[in-house]
């Protein structure tokens, strides 16, 4: 269902009742209007007074799917409306304690509500019944006009009170193409040591969505420069003014941001992750020759540790882990292709790669893209078209060993165990090197028996 026949069912709902000119959409629902941009925002619905009752209200009426749910500590409640959810709200102040993002609650005013809010941006307030715009404190639509971020009252009480809060900012900013205000920026800096008291889940949410944006490395720069990056994920920072080889025109930091920036509108956030961390292990492995070479042997690898730690770290879903540092251990593989690997070999990076090949190409194109324009490079248009090729004989994703468990045991045998695994890797190894045929079982016998006869001999002895 959309938003406007959810308000307009809402609107009517509670026209010539007590709640009539007196409730507020508010937040991003009417700063993305405004802006011409409307986005996913939920729909958050504010008033003086018990929104609670408002929730009971609309149910009592039949205007709600299911009954209210409510919580009267903030004096909040979330209701559906033919599958739309909407968050009622009451206007209230809030207060925190030093250590704690859950705040003491209080009924207040529009005017007292919209200070406690983040920023100006997300102030506004739009009548639903008259669509009066409310810009409470002055600043809102000229912060939108202008490409501001502030806060609505002292950035440094604001940040104090809610660190994630600065998050927030970064992320806005990078979303918006918007200017933190100095104020807002230096208090940022002043309280990034706050997000200590943040869950990493939260952390996790903010730093996604920051990377999903077209200005992700633009975040990424400022979490370093205020501060906050080291709160969290103080290993990518280690890149940062580490230098490169003739290969590259800059250090491992800018680089990074710059194959952030050429990565496509549409790549997902595993791939912008791997694209973060690929070149993490690069200061742990520098090395420099006899000949004043630079080198980062095994980098890859040691980048692969790095990633997972880090998020681990932030509660990552273990899929998501598992993609991202798959990525960054295998990000050199697609580079080091030339026209003189085998089919064989095109076959093993594909079986490797497995459904992230399209991913791995598109973070080697990203990595490329920074690097030293004057360097010999991949051809990735003959690499693809070799793997159109290769594909087009046999599915690489469906070779199986041609002889299963059970047949391995009774052949040599022997009882379960990690050889049967060796064995099958070594048939598969075979039909990719087009030594065996998919389906051969008499062969691969002949073959195994051959590789693995010492194996009978040393049973039977």
């Amino acid at each position: 269902m959309n938003k406007d026949k959810t308000l307009h069912i809402l609107k009517e709902a509670t026209r010539n009742s007590v709640y009539e000119y007196r409730l507020y959409l508010v937040g991003g629902i009417v700063r993305d209007e405004i802006l011409g941009s409307p986005g996913e925002e939920d729909i958050d619905i504010v008033l003086e007074g018990d929104a609670t009752k408002l929730a009971r209200y609309l149910f009592n009426i039949g205007i709600t799917d299911f009954k209210p749910v409510v919580f009267p500590r903030f004096g909040t409640a979330m209701v559906s409306i033919e599958g739309t959810q909407v968050e009622l709200v009451s206007a209230r102040s809030e207060s925190y304690a030093p250590e704690s993002r859950k705040p003491e609650i209080e009924l207040a005013s529009l005017e007292q509500d919209v200070l406690r809010r983040d920023f100006t941006i997300n102030t506004l307030m739009k009548n639903l019944h008259t669509g009066e715009i409310l810009d409470i404190t002055g600043k809102g639509l000229s912060d939108l006009r202008e490409g501001i971020i502030r806060t609505p009252t002292d950035p440094e009480v604001t940040f104090e009170d809610d660190p994630l809060r600065m998050l927030r900012a970064i992320r806005f900013s990078a979303r918006f193409g918007f200017v933190i205000e100095d104020k807002t920026y230096e208090a940022i800096k002043n309280k990034a040591h706050r997000l200590s008291i943040i869950s990493k889940e939260r952390i996790r949410d903010e730093f996604s969505k920051m990377l999903m944006t077209s200005r992700a490395a633009q975040a990424i720069e400022t979490l370093r420069t205020t501060g906050l990056l080291a709160q969290f994920a103080p290993e990518l920072l280690e890149m940062y003014g580490v230098t490169q080889n003739i290969y590259h025109l800059y250090d491992v930091w800018t680089h990074t941001m710059k194959a952030l920036e050429s990565l496509p509108d549409t790549a997902d956030l595993a791939l912008r992750l791997a694209t973060l961390f690929h070149d993490v292990g690069k200061p742990k492995t520098r090395s420099v020759d006899e000949k004043s070479q630079v080198h980062f042997y095994s980098h890859q690898h040691i980048g692969a540790e790095i990633t997972h730690r880090v998020l681990n770290r932030l509660r990552y879903p273990n899929d998501i882990i598992r993609r991202v540092t798959k990525l960054v251990e295998m990000h050199l593989r697609v580079g080091e292709y030339d026209s003189k690997w085998t089919n064989a070999a095109v076959r093993r990076l594909i079986r490797d790669a497995g459904p992230d090949l399209d991913a791995l190409i598109t973070l080697t194109k990203a990595d490329k893209s920074a690097a030293n324009p004057a360097m010999p490079s991949v051809d990735l248009d003959e690499l693809g078209k070799r793997i159109e090729q290769v594909q087009k004989h046999v599915d690489v994703h469906t070779i199986r060993s041609p002889l299963n468990g059970r047949e391995i045991m009774q052949l040599l045998d022997i009882p379960q165990g990690p050889l049967i695994k060796e064995i099958k890797n070594f048939l598969i190894n075979e039909i990719m090197e087009e030594r065996l045929a998919p389906a051969d079982k008499e062969k691969a016998a002949e073959l195994v028996l051959k590789q693995w006869s010492t194996q009978r001999q040393t049973k039977d002895n």
